[in-house]
């Protein structure tokens, strides 16, 4: 009971941060869920609560939407999903630990070297973006980090950037998660866990909605960066022992 009001209240706080910075409740999530429940059950978990989570940041943010740049990331990035998932599935537990650790730690030089070079994404790129990151979130599930610098890059921000990146990604999680239930990896007890933490995630992202708006660009750099330094350390500890 201890573990689930852990994880419950982890997900509240998740879910507000990333209300607030457009991402990071994986990142956050993760490494408490591999520690409680084990890599190869709390995947399946987390990708049930991020369906949750990103449908609350589209509701939150439903006026804002830019359909175009959602369409061109979707379309591409859903099966691209699936066949990340299907990878996921094959892999030994201490290796999926390694891949997510070493992912959230590569991500915080790719994403200073993306900005310093002020990219604008056109809208065939940004499709050849949801391809690639849809396979890696099937493989190592958050991609958040690395989505965030591709619709900025496209000239979306704020609320129009958190709402077009919450339903792309709601497409490419719902994706993953009709995957692991074809191949028998989303048995009912982990389904009902994703759905209680997703509830969790879904109440803090409408808090995060509160405070979006007040928090500086620096601010969000160092809190994302600070978020995959420590989960990617974490996991990377995980698969040591």
């Amino acid at each position: 009971m201890l573990s689930y009001l852990f994880v419950l209240g982890a997900g509240l706080a998740a879910g507000m941060i990333s209300g607030v910075i457009g991402t990071g409740s994986s990142i956050i999530l993760l490494p408490i869920l591999v520690y409680t429940f084990g890599p190869k059950q709390a995947v399946p978990i987390m990708a049930v609560a991020a369906v949750m989570a990103n449908l609350a940041r589209v509701m939150a943010w439903w006026k804002q939407i830019d359909w175009r740049a959602f369409s061109a990331y979707a379309i591409t990035g859903m099966p691209a999903a699936a066949i990340g998932a299907r990878t996921l599935l094959a892999l030994p537990a201490h290796v999926v630990d390694v891949c997510l650790g070493v992912f959230f730690l590569a991500m915080i030089p790719a994403r200073h070297w993306l900005l310093s070079h002020d990219y604008r994404l056109r809208l065939w790129q940004l499709s050849l973006c949801g391809a690639v990151i849809g396979f890696l979130t099937g493989v190592v599930l958050s991609t958040g980090p690395l989505s965030v610098p591709a619709f900025t890059a496209y000239g979306l921000l704020k609320g129009a950037f958190i709402s077009t990146e919450a339903a792309g990604s709601l497409m490419l999680y719902i994706s993953k998660v009709l995957t692991f239930g074809q191949f028998g990896a989303l048995p009912w007890p982990v389904f009902a866990q994703g759905l209680l933490v997703g509830a969790s995630l879904m109440a803090g992202t409408f808090l995060g909605k509160i405070v979006m708006l007040k928090l500086s660009d620096r601010v969000f750099q160092h809190l994302l960066d600070a978020l995959l330094f420590v989960s990617g350390l974490s996991l990377l500890l995980a698969a040591a022992h």
